[in-house]
């Protein structure tokens, strides 16, 4: 006998598009207000990505109203939509969708409620910068009908957005609402924030990760001129000052009142890929398939590739604000996940999460997971000491580089199977990684940085990678675009965790695609083929071509000469291999070091909200993957992160940054995808590929430095 299943409850509620699915009252996106504004809100936070501007494009088109009428309201846990992280290059797909479908209702309901006011019929009625026009001269508008009560309502999707060619204000440039701020250094970001009877905090960080606290002659610290509290649970230890320069004293002082036991951990960082490979694994098949037919392999290629642990290096260095009062926590972070930050502070203190509020407020750029959380728990501990006053938390630049999660180091192994002719016949890549993401809000035990200090320490949890349907971690984008006979492609997360690590900027993309991009072009050239059309040959996706061919028209391609010291590199990817396609076409002067003098991009993205915008991400990504390829590293001893300052930890500076140019190839009937880390991989691999092409030795350790290019040229 057969159990039949179970039939689809008839009253499950179907499926909306994007975030609107999880936040369905549409009184969380949007409200009209008498003033004659509309505020919008979003999930989704400003990393310096210029994502609200590009949301207010979708709101000002939806609801036909100027621009400048839209006011996007600051991301806050008691009131806006739950979107989780703002991350992935996930917010125009996931918040725009959503914003796109819930002011289109919302349009909906108020020219309803304008034709019962006027005694219309709604097909009568238009809107032109919120004023609702009828026959005989009849109007009124959203702020005249404003009424909270009529959004208070679940969202249904019934209504259909514009199509693209009805849109005026999505897919036109325009000027990014946050940067007059920045342009004229008024007071925008965390760092900025001053409330009143606000104190100072300072933490007093262990010697190494790992280092126990032995003893704390904190006595005379606590009786320094404006000092409110020396605060320590088990090895937490901080001070609350009443000025910034009184808990710098003060701090300085707790450093000679402590003794730590130290212990090693760490191991060798010259030999770091060959120690990951060492380490028990948990091991995933991320694709596998078997060639149609038996084919006679005259030889293989192995290549083997790597990245050493990256920092995020933030140029403002973490900060936060927090305040306990009688009515529960407040919290102002620069946090890019607030609801997700809520979470684990709920577990760190055992409390409710809805007596917590957690309020965004800009903090100086950073894509990925770096101090934001743990300055935020940090300020959330001093402020239990401080009687209900506000407590700001500012980490210095050595903790930053110290202490804030790292993007994962990664070993490459790729092989390819050739015929006689030199055509591919088999692709394999193992991948050797830590996770890619420590986030807070995703286990029952909290990864904030003070949680795993306190007693009893939480335990310290391993790094996981995302799910593959979301793109993978360290897995993302090894499967190339390219079509190959025969593919397996298998993942190896460390089940240990040496350096702490989370999510940095296209998390496993960038070292991925630099080897799978690397081995393309060594290919090519071992065939005497130009490194575009083998590319091209291996490509069935129009748009992937696309992509290639105008990145390599804008740069010359076909038309560039050889000089000595000068070469021109390719590189390619589709971002998670179902994001925006990217191309870049990298020009370098190399001797012992490398310059690049000039970038070319071309980028895919679907339909774009602001041009301008997109062009931004791309340039912004492409700057940062130059920093990440050719100077950037965690270096470390066998206890300690060594490197936390900028002279051990150098990033590009203005002077050696490139020429870019971003080519967009606008599509208004494709769905938007993220461009936002399409660039990283694709300018690693550029480079790299440059390299070899102005001087004839191929590296493929990151990052490419003049020693690694001597070592490779004998």
């Amino acid at each position: 006998m057969t159990t039949p299943s179970a039939a689809p409850a008839e009253d499950a509620p179907a499926r909306l598009p994007g975030s609107l699915n999880t936040n369905r009252r549409l009184s969380q996106w949007l409200r009209f207000t008498r003033e004659g504004t509309v505020e919008v809100s979003s999930g989704k936070v400003e990393i310096g990505q210029g994502i609200l501007t590009a949301l207010a494009q979708i709101a000002a088109d939806e609801l036909d109203v100027d621009l400048s009428r839209v006011r996007m309201v600051r991301a806050n846990t008691a009131s806006s939509p739950n979107e989780a992280v703002t991350s992935g290059s996930q917010s125009i797909q996931e918040s725009g969708s959503a914003l796109r479908h819930a002011c289109a209702e919302a349009r909906a309901i108020y020219l309803a409620a304008a034709a019962q006011r006027l005694g219309v019929a709604v097909e009568t009625l238009s809107i032109e910068d919120g004023t609702i026009s009828g026959p005989h001269n009849l109007h009124t508008s959203y702020w005249e009908l404003a009424d909270d009560g009529l959004l208070n309502r679940e969202a249904t999707a019934s209504v259909p957005p514009k199509a693209p060619h009805e849109r005026r204000v999505a897919g036109a440039s325009t000027s990014r609402t946050d940067i007059p701020d920045k342009v004229f250094g008024r007071p925008r970001f965390i760092h900025d924030l001053v409330l009143p009877q606000m104190l100072h905090g300072r933490i007093l960080r262990p010697p190494a990760p790992g280092a126990r606290l032995a003893a704390l002659e904190e006595g005379s610290v606590a009786s320094m001129p404006g000092v409110v509290a020396v605060v320590r649970d088990g090895d937490f230890v901080g001070v609350v000052a009443e000025s910034e320069a009184a808990a710098l004293a003060a701090l300085a002082r707790l450093r000679r009142a402590a003794t730590w036991r130290q212990v090693s951990a760490l191991p060798e960082e010259a030999g770091l890929a060959e120690w990951m490979k060492r380490q028990p694994v948990e091991t995933t098949v991320v694709a596998q398939r078997a060639a149609p037919a038996p084919a006679d392999v005259s030889r293989t290629v192995r290549r083997c590739y790597s990245r050493p642990y990256l920092a995020h290096a933030s140029i403002g260095p973490s900060c936060a604000v927090a305040q306990w009062t009688d009515g529960g926590l407040k919290v102002w972070t620069h946090s890019q996940g607030i609801f997700n930050l809520r979470a684990d502070l709920a577990v760190a203190l055992g409390v409710r999460p809805e007596f917590i509020v957690v309020e965004h407020v800009e903090g100086a750029g950073c894509y990925g997971h770096n101090g934001a959380d743990d300055a935020a728990f940090d300020a959330v501990l001093l402020a239990r000491s401080a009687g209900g006053r506000p407590v700001r938390v500012q980490w210095s630049r050595e903790d930053e580089l110290a202490w804030s999660p790292v993007g994962a180091a990664m070993a490459i192994e790729l092989e390819a199977d050739l015929d006689a002719k030199g055509e591919i016949l088999a692709w394999r890549c193992q991948v050797w990684s830590n996770g890619h993401t420590s986030r807070p809000g995703r286990a029952k035990t909290p990864t904030l940085l003070a949680a795993a200090h306190r007693s009893p320490p939480a335990e310290a949890l391993l790094p996981i990678n995302p799910p593959l349907a979301s793109g993978g971690g360290a897995e993302r984008n090894a499967v190339p675009l390219y079509a190959v006979p025969a593919l397996k492609v298998v993942n190896h997360r460390l089940m240990v965790m040496p350096i702490r690590t989370s999510a940095l900027r296209s998390l496993g993309a960038h070292a991925n695609v630099f080897a799978i991009e690397s081995l393309m072009d060594e290919l090519a050239s071992d065939r005497g083929e130009d490194p575009l059309a083998f590319r091209l040959r291996h490509l069935s996706d129009p748009r992937a071509k696309d992509v290639l061919e105008a990145a390599a028209r804008r740069a010359g391609w076909s038309s560039r000469r050889k000089r000595e010291g000068v070469g021109f590199g390719i590189g390619f990817a589709r971002y998670k291999n179902a994001g925006a396609y990217c191309a870049v076409v990298a020009e370098i002067e190399a001797e012992r070091d490398i310059r690049v003098r000039r970038l070319v991009a071309a980028v895919d993205a679907g339909e774009i909200i602001n041009p301008d915008g997109v062009a931004n991400q791309i340039e912004g990504g492409a700057i940062q993957a130059t920093s990440w390829t050719i100077k950037e590293a965690v270096r470390f001893n066998d206890t300690r992160i060594t490197s936390d300052t900028w002279e051990s930890y150098p990033i590009l500076t203005f002077s050696e940054v490139p020429s870019v140019e971003v080519e967009i190839l606008a599509r208004p009937k494709e769905r938007a995808l993220g461009a936002g880390e399409a660039a990283q991989g694709p300018t690693a691999a550029a480079i790299g590929n440059a390299l070899y092409d102005a001087l004839g030795v191929r590296v493929r350790d990151l990052p490419l430095t003049a020693e690694r290019i001597l070592a490779a040229m004998g």
